[in-house]
């Protein structure tokens, strides 16, 4: 045997010796139904210490896998509450209109059984859980040398997590919220509506309400969108339909009533292979679904919207009681998505 094949032969032998030796692991430590997944994130760390990763890498992925293990611990017996992330500055003082303004909101979306997720932190961040109360919000702080304090209203609540990285924090700003809304701030405001725009815009998370809000008579947002149109949309940076992907006000009861009717019909979505799935609450008529074919043709790559009654079979079984539409998504449409989403859900 020529020497190559038999190095190719030690290779795979070594290989299939390695995921024997993984899977008995696991078989004792960690069963489950994800364990193949499990399997590979083994052969990913091993992976790392043989390319020779540096200490301080492994430090950073070790630290980043242990907050987000947690954080996703903290957050699962709520699953099934819809959750709304606010963000803000944290050096709005109690007693300014924009705070007001954030408490009443969040009074608002919690008496509509919403939960809320903020930063944890003083000003809008306190605001936030000081409208829906303690007992309806999660904080997700950051340790940062200055400013950055957790509130008295859920410092040591069971909801609370600290994130050493702004990035595994983020993660979680998103991944668990159904809804974004966005009061005045600073730099890290910004950051977070314009990486939160950009996610739904590229796809990279599922379509929700992202809502402006200002105080009564305000102007931030107003300036804000001015900019966009002006620098942005004038300059063929974004697109007309990529307007539609926030909506502002300054009304405490519009904002929630932005998010609540954005979920009137609308349940989920997510892709199946190459075929894009909106869950819906309820169906729609067969002509209304013709209609909308023939409206939003340029969504398609190729095919039309289909409407199924139950689970794909790749969704194994999820949500398997509610009708889809299913249709191949070009994936560069979101603006035009949401126009159709808000067509579902504006249909009677």
């Amino acid at each position: 045997m020529a020497a190559e094949e038999t190095t190719a032969v030690d290779r795979r032998q070594h290989a299939a010796a390695r995921a024997k030796a993984i899977d008995t692991f696991l078989d004792e430590f960690a069963p489950g139904e994800n364990q193949d997944l499990a399997a590979e994130m083994l052969v990913t760390v091993c992976r790392l210490v043989r390319d020779g990763c540096g200490r301080g890498e492994m430090k950073v992925l070790n630290r980043a896998l242990k907050e987000m293990r947690y954080a996703f611990k903290t957050f699962a017996p709520y699953e099934h509450v819809p959750k709304c992330t606010i963000f803000g500055s944290s050096r709005t003082r109690e007693d300014h209109p924009q705070y007001i303004q954030c408490v009443e909101f969040a009074r608002k979306i919690q008496e509509q059984g919403w939960m809320v997720i903020t930063g944890a932190g003083d000003g809008i961040m306190r605001a936030g859980h000081h409208g829906a109360t303690r007992e309806k919000s999660f904080g997700v702080a950051i340790s940062l040398p200055f400013e950055q304090g957790t509130n008295t209203i859920i410092e040591g609540d069971s909801k609370l997590v600290k994130f050493k990285y702004f990035f595994t924090r983020k993660l979680m700003f998103v991944k668990e919220a159904e809804a974004i809304v966005l009061c005045p701030g600073g730099f890290g405001t910004q950051d977070e509506g314009f990486e939160s725009l950009t996610l739904v815009q590229t796809g990279k998370s599922s379509p929700m309400p992202i809502v402006l809000l200002d105080e009564p008579n305000g102007t931030y947002w107003q300036h804000w969108r001015t900019y966009v149109q002006s620098e942005l949309l004038r300059t063929g940076m974004i697109s007309p339909e990529d307007m539609n992907l926030f909506y502002l006000t300054d009304d405490a009861g519009a904002a929630v009533r932005e998010i609540t009717h954005y979920y009137r019909r609308y349940h989920s979505s997510r892709f199946v292979q190459d075929d894009f799935v909106i869950r819906m609450k309820s169906p729609l008529p067969e002509a209304f679904v013709e209609q909308l074919n023939e409206e939003y043709e340029e969504l398609m790559h190729g095919g039309t919207i289909t409407q199924v009654q139950g689970a794909l079979p790749e969704e194994a079984g999820e949500y398997a009681d509610l009708p889809r539409l299913v249709f191949a998504y070009d994936k560069k449409s979101a603006g035009r998505l949401r126009q159709l989403i808000n067509a579902i859900n504006d249909h009677e």
